[in-house]
């Protein structure tokens, strides 16, 4: 089958297009052919690896030294069961379905840079929304899953003012929609380029973090939500940290390991299904056109998620 594989950590031209084996699912395993996948700012972070001695140490610990322990990369998955183990049961072999390969902290398998992959039935795998396309469906698992570890932590109720920094980025996008069914009345903090977008999602009030003194533009809020993290930073932001109410909130997306739990991902399946969240898809590359992928999403200015198709439909 055809791969996307990463020779050494480094720069995207690392990543290399080969022929490799096909897997075969285990007994408790369903094979995949994938249709899509995504390109994740997480992606790129372990593709790089240039992050500084400690964290870097930790994370070669966990993916391997030199390069990628499994060299070919992507957690998220969307598209169709073509065998199963003899103990599957919750699946059958033509399903159409998603999956994003962690369910924890020690459970999680790369490998969505292909044309199929194996993956446990147990794990963050489901039967694919029938009103979303395998593209937008691919949109769903990883901001949708990182955005819910994030809303968690609030307690949300109607009528809260609630900032969301990073709001048009894959985290973001989702984690408007997300406090939005919860009642939140939103402030959106991106470019102006993306106004529309996150004002069409749910956004009562945007910010736009490249004007001067947008500090300015701050009230105070019952939850502020960092959607990328210590990856970006500005005055605003800053400042932001702490525009609070009493008892207010703080919530950053680099605050511990963000939890993938089953129940988390049938939640957004299910919310895709009754149209209450919506994925946003900036740009689609064939699986050929992997490094260009990375190096855009590198640039940090996509919106939503970047999808690769890689088979027909």
């Amino acid at each position: 089958m055809k791969a996307i594989v990463c020779l050494k950590y480094g720069k995207a031209e690392n990543l290399v297009l080969q022929n490799v084996k096909k897997p075969k699912p285990k007994d408790t395993e369903v094979l995949i052919k994938i249709i899509a996948t995504s390109v994740t700012a997480s992606d790129v972070l372990i593709r790089k690896l240039d992050e500084p001695l400690i964290p870097k140490l930790i994370l070669q610990l966990m993916f391997g030294f030199g390069r990628p322990r499994n060299p070919i990369l992507g957690m998220v998955t969307s598209g169709i069961i073509e065998d199963k183990g003899k103990d599957v049961t919750k699946f059958e072999i033509g399903d159409e379905v998603f999956a994003y390969g962690s369910v924890s902290s020690t459970k999680h398998r790369f490998g969505s840079y292909a044309e199929y992959i194996c993956l446990p039935e147990a794990w963050n795998l489901a039967l694919k929304p029938e009103n979303l396309s395998f593209e937008e469906t691919a949109a769903i698992p990883y901001g949708g899953l990182l955005a819910s570890h994030l809303i968690k932590k609030t307690s949300i109720t109607k009528g809260d003012k609630v900032l969301i920094y990073g709001a048009s980025g894959s985290i973001g996008t989702i984690a408007i929609q997300l406090a939005k069914n919860l009642g939140a009345h939103i402030t959106s903090v991106c470019s102006s380029r993306n106004f529309e977008l996150v004002k069409s999602l749910g956004s009562d009030v945007i910010i736009d973090y490249t004007l001067e003194n947008s500090e300015k533009q701050l009230e105070t809020y019952k939850y502020v939500i960092d959607a990328v993290g210590n990856s970006k930073s500005s005055t605003l932001k800053e400042k932001s940290k702490k525009a609070l109410t009493l008892n207010g909130k703080y919530i950053s997306i680099d605050d511990g390991i963000p939890l993938t739990p089953k129940e988390a991902f049938i939640n957004l399946k299910t919310l895709a299904e009754q149209e209450k969240i919506k994925p946003v898809i900036d740009k689609i590359y064939p699986l050929e056109q992997m490094v260009e992928a990375h190096e855009y999403v590198e640039t940090g200015r996509k919106r939503g998620n970047v999808v690769i198709e890689i088979n027909t439909f």
